[in-house]
């Protein structure tokens, strides 16, 4: 399912800021956003742009410009949305009013995606610039994107997750990384492409050096599979900023899938085990996840934290032990959970 980074939501409530003449809180979904006082009142509609967004310019984001105002060679220029702090309050996205933008339809219905109609893409660091290495592709079919859906973008997802038993990981702060063996041979991925083996890239030397493309291969003749993929974060030097300061690179296991399918908690486990590879730190595993944390704000008191080291935790994933899909996210249920502390530290 492709994010909703521009959406029409109806505003949940309103509230005031301590000390604030002239701007409040606005809610919508499980996100709260600094408003200016009296833009928004109960029920109306607007247009939410998610965090992470990068709008274009347009008269209706000029606003931002001193604040927001990035250009790069990769994306071009526009205006980037981070989490920011107003008054002693965190501010997730941003709020407009529906009618500024007079391509969206009078008639457009809650929930509706406006993502490509506004332009909005969402804001990346192109990973050859931290990661290294020559491309020479898109990612291999089994190869999926990793952007998990964050709790706030889909609270009901929480309901789900009902009389499951679930697993909570770390979120590792590194870059998204994959191996696949399918009829096409071996593949080494970052988060968007394909890597050549020529010496270049950081990750390739890595799995290199784990011999990890033979062990794949001996698992997979063994287990008489014709397609084989492992997804991790790989975490080193110089990769978003080393903030789990490590001396050297790791690669932490998060989702294995067999002949086209996400495995299991305890699946994973074995076959790391078996391959010799780290997964994401496993922090709990319980049953109900509605009924230990019932609220948003409770699943992100819980995703507070720091990692061994210090550095402060970018937050949770939490997944069902066992794959269940959901139709509301299109594919295998999931969510991330940011900690907001680590996104007013480290958001730049």
């Amino acid at each position: 399912m492709s994010r909703k980074l521009a959406s029409i939501q109806r505003i949940i409530k309103t509230e005031p800021i301590e000390g604030a003449d002239r701007i409040e809180l606005a809610y919508v979904l499980g996100w709260q956003c600094v408003v200016n006082k009296g833009q928004f009142v109960p029920g109306d509609k607007a247009v939410y742009f998610e965090i992470d967004s990068f709008l274009p310019v347009r008269e209706e984001f000029e606003f931002m410009r001193a604040s927001s105002y990035r250009k790069t060679d990769i994306m071009g220029e526009g205006f980037r949305l981070k989490t920011m702090k107003f008054r002693g309050q965190i501010s997730q996205g941003l709020l407009l009013p529906v009618i500024r933008f007079p391509e969206i339809s009078q008639y457009a219905g809650i929930g509706t995606d406006v993502t490509e109609l506004l332009d909005v893409r969402k804001w990346e660091i192109e990973e050859r610039a931290t990661t290294g290495g020559t491309t020479i592709g898109n990612l291999p079919y089994d190869v999926p994107h990793t952007d998990e859906t964050r709790i706030q973008a889909e609270p009901d997802l929480l309901r789900e997750f009902a009389g499951l038993e679930y697993y909570i990981s770390t979120k590792m702060d590194g870059s998204s990384h994959s191996v696949s063996l399918d009829e096409n041979g071996f593949h080494a991925t970052g988060h968007n492409y394909e890597y050549k083996d020529d010496g270049k890239s950081a990750f390739y030397e890595l799995i290199k050096g784990m011999s990890l493309e033979e062990k794949m291969k001996d698992y997979s003749k063994k287990k008489g599979l014709h397609v084989f993929t492992i997804q991790g974060e790989f975490c080193a030097p110089g990769i978003q900023k080393n903030r789990l300061k490590l001396a050297r690179p790791e690669w932490y296991v998060f989702t294995i899938r067999e002949e086209g399918k996400r495995v299991g908690l305890n699946r994973m486990l074995d076959i790391c085990k078996e391959l010799e590879l780290s997964s994401v730190p496993i922090e709990e595993v319980d049953k109900d996840l509605p009924s230990n944390y019932p609220t948003v704000d409770a699943l992100l008191e819980r995703a507070d934290g720091e990692y061994p080291k210090g550095g402060k935790k970018e937050g949770i994933v939490i997944r069902p032990t066992e794959p269940v899909f959901s139709e509301r996210i299109g594919g295998a249920l999931s969510m991330k959970v940011v900690n907001n502390k680590y996104l007013l530290k480290n958001e730049d």
